[in-house]
């Protein structure tokens, strides 16, 4: 039997692509989070978890949190560059802001009676 010439070549190329775009789709399936995250405590790897949420937009989301303080609320991610709207919408589920945690109460001078 004999083989036209490239053949080998073109299999092997078509075997490539159906590899790949296999180990694409594991790799782009994620387990979302069970409970949603907290956006002022979550770390990188855990925001990775977000449908939505990449490497970058993860280091985007803590470095702006950094830089700009606290998340009032889960609205403030469209001030980050790539988080549109409808991305936002989709992250919702699995996004929350919570209050800062509550420190000691303001010292008030005694009053002399």
């Amino acid at each position: 039997m004999t083989r036209a010439p490239g053949e080998s070549v073109v299999k092997h190329v078509a075997i490539f692509a159906i590899v790949v775009v296999f180990a694409l789709a594991v790799v782009a399936q994620k387990t979302p989070p069970a409970h949603p995250l907290d956006l002022n405590v979550a770390n990188v790897k855990e925001l990775e978890q977000v449908p939505g949420i990449g490497p970058k937009t993860a280091q985007a989301i803590v470095d702006f949190r950094h830089k700009s303080g606290r998340f009032r609320r889960v609205e403030d991610l469209l001030a980050i560059k790539g988080i549109s709207q409808t991305k936002l919408d989709k992250m919702r589920p699995y996004l929350k802001v919570t209050p800062p945690p509550a420190g000691p109460p303001p010292h008030k001078p005694s009053q002399p009676q």
